[in-house]
Order: C-alpha cells, then structure tokens, then sequence
C-alpha cells in the first residue's frame, strides 16, 4: 500500500461515525421485529380465529396482508430516503410500524386486524430500504462486509426465531402479545437512534418524488406479490392470474419507459442490468424463497403430521435460528478473501443438502438437522447478496438499491410460500407425507440449479475488491 492510499484509509476510518456498530446493533433489532412479523403471527393464527371468529380467507390475509404493502412499497421507501435523508424515514417508519402493532393487538374485529397489518407493511417498506442504506453508508470495506453479516444474521433468523417467539407468547400470555411486544422495543429503539443518528440533508438535493413511477412501480409490485400469494390458494393457472401477470407486465414496461422520460425519475433502471445488482437480487430472491419455503414445510410437519404443539415447534427451530446466524456470520468474515462466487455457489450447494436430507428420511430427527443445514446455507446467502448488490453503488442511489435488495426479499417470501403449498398441498389437507417430500425435493432441485447459475452471474473475487 502507498503512502496515499494509507492516508486515505486512515481519513475514511477517522471519518467514521464513533457508534456505528451500536448504532447496527439497534438497527438490526427494528429489522428483526420486521422479519419475525412475517412468520410470527402463522403460529397465532388458529388463536386469533377463534378469538374473533375470523374466515379463512381473512386469516390468509392476516398475514399477506402485510407482505403485500411490505414488498409493494418498498422502492418508494428507498427513494423517500434517497430524497429527504435516510434517518428521517427510519424514525417516521418506526414510529408508524410502533402504533400499528399496538392497534393490531388491540383488534376486536376482522377490519381492525387488517388495517393494522397494512399500516405495519407501511412501517415497514419506510423503514426496512432506509436502515440498510444507512448500514451501507456508514461502514466502509471489510468493516461493511461484516456489518452486513450481523444485519443479514439478524433478519435471516428472524424468520425462524417468529416461530419460537410466536409459540411462547400464544401458549403464554395470548396471541395479542404478538403484537403488543414490538411496541416497547420499538419505543426504545426509536428513542435511541434519534439520539445517535446523525444529521442527514437529502442525498440528492432539489429533487422531486416520481409520483407516477411510485404508482407504477407499486401496483405492479403488488400485482406479482398479490399473484403468487392468490396461487398457493387457488393454484397457479387461473384467469385471474392471468390478469394479474398482464397487468405487471404491462406496468413494469410503463414504468420503464417512465423513468426514461422524468425529469425527477424514480431510480434508475439501469442499475438493475448492472451485473452486481443483478447478481444480488437473484441471491436475495433464492435465499428468502428456500428459507420460506423450508420454514412452512418444517412447520407444518411437526404441527400437521406430529401433532406437535405451537412452543413445541417453535423450540424446534431454534437450531434453525442459530444456523442461519452462524452462517451469516462467518461469511461477513470472510466475504472479501472469498469473493462472491465461491460464497455464493458454496452457500446454495449447502441448501440443497440441507434440503434433500429431509426429503430422503423424513423423520422429525432428519426433518431438524436437515432445515438447520439448510438454514446455514441461506444465512451464507443473505450476506453475499446485499453485499454484492450494494457494495458498489453511489451514496445518492444506496437507498433506491436497498429498496430493490428489499424487494426481492419479499418476493422471495411469496415465491417459497406459494410453490411450497401447492407442490405440499396434498399433505397439508391430509395425513400424508408425499407432499412433504415432494417439497422438499423441489426446493433442493431448486437451490442446485441456482447454483449453477451463480457460478456464471455472481462476479469473482477481484471484481468485488475492485
């Protein structure tokens, strides 16, 4: 190293903020709550339908409800964050996903449920792209790799942490504890990065919102989130999915040609061509989809096919908990001697062992160890995704890349959820186990195949340090 370039390290690392890692460290905890309301209310579901005598389709949408206005609104969270600066939309999201988690525990009636599980989609899409643009601003290097290893650890094991966490407050104080609980941490997260966040002007000063392309960009988001949660109900050939797939279709090629044409454009399309961010969204979309898709086989398993309790199960993916964080964190250790590739392609082979153990044996023994190790596989993922996608975008686009990170995430969810009951739907109506198998089959297949492809996407180690 040069004496510059020793100089230079030496500036950036005194210009780092004194609490950033405390500063992660709460950050991580608002996008766990995030992450554990996507899984934890499937454990409180026959509760609530009791309680409030709801529908069948109401409790689908108790939780779709929320992933729908999640991933739908995520760009434009990233946006508002670029535009107006990243803290103030992590404070006003937290705040709004604060109050809608106390009006949703509150809910006397299907309405109220519903409404509350909007707002917190709304909480979240504000806060979730603008906590992890701030996570990619404020470490620099091996240090960001590492950050992203504790942030992608936390939120990947927030999905198998809902069922625990879900399982101990049903079967303890009730089911609207589900809720109630994220709104002391929240107050206390929100109290302290208020205090420790520093000030922020908008990254990209004089600009306005596209609100036609938010429009655009949002119906079509949650026209495919809409369609692949309707296809795990009503199957995937339908006249109605067919409608939904023309109508994306149609506004995605609109807003394409939007963004061409704005003075003030929404994001810039061409990032999604750029080989970092494309290869950062297919590992986003994967990992999430296996760990979804994993998560509903392993759950329904235990509950339909064992007759295992809600804290029962939930104690069960605890392992799975813990195998995600392990992986995670040894990749952000060691993402940049690795490189992306090797990572990328190492992380999806260890999904499709994990996954074909259970499909080979299934016993509640085999089905454990087999979503653990997939589990880890997962975790590798989730690193090497958000830090291919963006370690190298400009500081007034980290948040517009961030929504994206985010949105594939959520589609992740909806793809995993939505294949998985309907290649297992056999065995979630009955007393079978071939439907589980089958999943299980399918999701191994699955990861093998992508990871062929991420040994041709992924970039190699050298054009990550570049």
């Amino acid at each position: 190293m040069t004496h510059d370039e020793t100089t230079d390290a030496a500036a950036q690392h005194s210009a780092a903020h004194p609490r950033r890692w405390r500063i992660l460290g709460f950050l991580g905890v608002a996008q766990l709550m995030l992450i554990l309301d996507v899984t934890v209310v499937a454990i409180a579901l026959p509760d609530i339908e009791t309680d409030l005598g709801l529908s069948r389709a109401t409790l689908t949408w108790t939780v779709s409800a929320y992933t729908l206005t999640f991933g739908g609104l995520m760009l434009l969270g990233g946006r508002i964050a670029d535009l107006i600066g990243a803290k103030r939309v992590v404070l006003a999201g937290l705040l709004l996903f604060t109050v809608a988690s106390l009006v949703t525990g509150l809910a006397g009636s299907s309405a109220m449920l519903l409404g509350g599980r909007v707002a917190q989609g709304v909480g979240a899409a504000l806060l979730s792209p603008a906590a992890l643009s701030l996570v990619v601003t404020l470490f620099e290097g091996n240090e960001r790799s590492r950050a992203l290893g504790v942030w992608s650890a936390l939120g990947g094991g927030g999905a198998a942490l809902g069922v625990l966490v879900g399982g101990l407050l049903t079967a303890g104080p009730g089911w609207p504890w589900v809720f109630f609980v994220n709104v002391p941490v929240g107050l206390v997260i929100l109290a302290a990065l208020a205090r420790m966040l520093p000030r922020q002007s908008a990254v990209v000063p004089n600009a306005r919102l596209d609100v036609l392309g938010a429009l655009l960009v949002t119906a079509s988001s949650g026209a495919v989130i809409y369609l692949l949660v309707n296809a795990g109900d009503q199957g995937w050939v339908t006249s109605g999915n067919a409608w939904l797939l023309v109508l994306a279709v149609a506004g995605y090629a609109a807003f394409v040609v939007w963004q061409k044409t704005a003075r003030s454009p929404l994001m810039d399309v061409s990032l999604l061509i750029r080989r970092p961010v494309a290869t950062g969204t297919f590992l986003i979309l994967m990992a999430t989809a296996l760990m979804i898709a994993v998560f509903f086989l392993g759950t329904f398993y235990f509950q339909h096919a064992n007759g295992y309790g809600a804290l029962h199960t939930g104690l069960l993916f605890l392992p799975v908990a813990l195998a995600t964080m392990f992986g995670a964190q040894l990749t952000g250790r060691v993402l940049g001697r690795w490189g992306a590739r090797r990572l990328a392609v190492a992380g999806l082979l260890v999904a499709a062992i994990g996954m074909a153990v259970p499909a080979l044996w299934t016993y509640p023994a085999a089905v454990v160890a087999g979503v653990a190790i997939a589990a880890a596989g997962t975790g590798v993922l989730f690193v090497v995704a958000s830090a291919t996608a963006l370690g190298q975008v400009a500081p007034h686009e980290s948040g517009i890349a961030s929504g994206i990170v985010s949105t594939f995430h959520e589609f992740g969810a909806s793809l995993g959820a939505a294949v998985v009951s309907s290649v297992a739907a056999a065995s979630f109506a009955g007393a079978t186990l071939t439907g589980f198998t089958d999943g299980f089959v399918v999701t191994a297949v699955a990861a093998g195949v992508a990871a062929l492809v991420a040994g041709f996407l992924a970039p190699g180690r050298a054009a990550r340090t570049a």
